[in-house]
């Protein structure tokens, strides 16, 4: 009996391979015979490079890199095929948990240290990026980025700009004349869970900039400078990247991406299943087991489960779904391929609770699970998976 154990992370609680490990112990006490296949998966967020990279020190580099408010950090990404594939998490090196609470601001936090980290990847001699977006600090449009990588940005005086989110405003031109030539021939993917365009009320700003810091004055500014960036970026390279979709994610590093890099910007579940080879695996396969901290309606805009499902439904495999909290109606993920939904819960629990009990309750979850398949492989295998 083949199954494929698929989950996201559990935030706060487990990484999305520790709750493959924990699932597949629940499994295995049950049905020891069992092959497992492990494929902790990722959205395009935290953990894209332990889904794509692994976890061995050979798949994983260190690099010192500059943080979303100018302080060093040490951000981790993953190489793969021979050394050719670099997997970059841009929360790595610009992410909202390097910045303490207090000290949240979009309008000069910087995207230049996830530049430093494609910089460190082509130094490496990767030729593929695959660049995950989510979880950032910043609303700087990946000008920071940019710059880290050659651009020069200036206002109408000439004075050269950092390019943080708040002087976008002041944004007149750019000099693209020392870009990294080594760009020209890298291809590059951005990993997206998100669909918004780079401005206006479904923009990066408005949406995603309040979790950032930012009080209702400084939005409505940084808005206006991402659509000031915006006509720039068209005036200079010819190019209009705001209305594509996903260009507002992390505060408009998509756009950033698209602008400076030709980057190609794709559902982050789809481009990591289809990076794992997950449908090789799914032609001959019993049952996928998936999961994430909590399932509820944004689950279906890109979510790793029903990403996931969706993909196991087209070679009618089914899939259990196991998750922290449940929320909606069941029907709804039962319509996108989850066969079956259950909370790991074993009692009412407080939050902090179940983010510590995680690993232990599923873990149970998945043995009790597992005793019903078997129960049901024994008096009625011809018919049960």
């Amino acid at each position: 009996m083949r199954i494929i154990i698929a989950p996201d992370k559990f935030k706060g609680s487990m990484s999305a391979t520790k709750a493959a490990q924990y699932i597949a112990r629940g499994i295995n006490s049950v049905l020891p015979n069992a092959e497992l296949i492990l494929m902790p998966l990722s959205d395009g967020g935290e953990g894209l490079v332990e889904s794509l990279a692994g976890a061995e020190s050979n798949s994983i580099v260190t690099t010192e890199v500059t943080g979303p408010l100018g302080q060093l950090v040490r951000a981790k990404w993953g190489v793969n095929d021979n050394g050719k594939t670099a997997i970059i998490e841009m929360s790595a090196a610009s992410g909202l948990a390097l910045v303490p609470r207090e000290q949240r601001d979009p309008s000069v936090t910087t995207t230049f240290g996830t530049g430093e980290l494609i910089k460190a990847a082509l130094d490496y001699g990767c030729s593929n990026l695959i660049i995950g977006i989510g979880g950032s600090a910043t609303n700087d449009g990946g000008a920071g980025m940019a710059r880290a990588l050659g651009v020069k940005f200036f206002d109408q005086t000439g004075q050269q700009l950092n390019g943080c989110g708040a002087e976008l405003i002041r944004l007149s031109s750019i000099d693209m004349s020392g870009l990294d030539p080594r760009l020209q021939q890298v291809e590059a993917k951005v990993a997206c869970d998100v669909d918004n365009p780079l401005t206006g009320p479904k923009g990066a700003s408005y949406i995603y900039g309040p979790q950032k810091g930012a009080d209702s004055e400084m939005i409505k500014t940084l808005d206006q400078a991402l659509e000031n960036y915006r006509r720039v970026i068209k005036k200079a390279l010819g190019k209009d990247v705001g209305d594509i979709p996903g260009s507002g994610a992390a505060g408009g590093l998509g756009a950033g991406l698209l602008a400076f890099l030709n980057a190609e910007i794709c559902p982050g579940i789809e481009l990591v299943l289809d990076a794992l080879d997950i449908d090789r695996f799914l032609h001959h396969c019993s049952l996928l087991v998936t999961g994430e901290g909590k399932l509820d309606a944004q689950s279906s805009h890109g979510k790793a489960p029903v990403g996931v499902a969706r993909r196991a439904r087209k070679y009618n495999v089914p899939v259990i779904a196991l998750a922290g909290i449940i929320e909606g109606e069941l029907e709804a993920f039962h319509r996108e391929g989850i066969t079956a939904c259950f909370a790991i819960a074993d009692g009412p629990l407080s939050l902090d609770e179940s983010i510590s009990r995680g690993p232990q309750l599923i873990e149970k979850k998945a043995a009790e699970l597992t005793r019903i398949i078997k129960h049901c492989r024994i008096n009625d295998p011809g018919k049960v998976f």
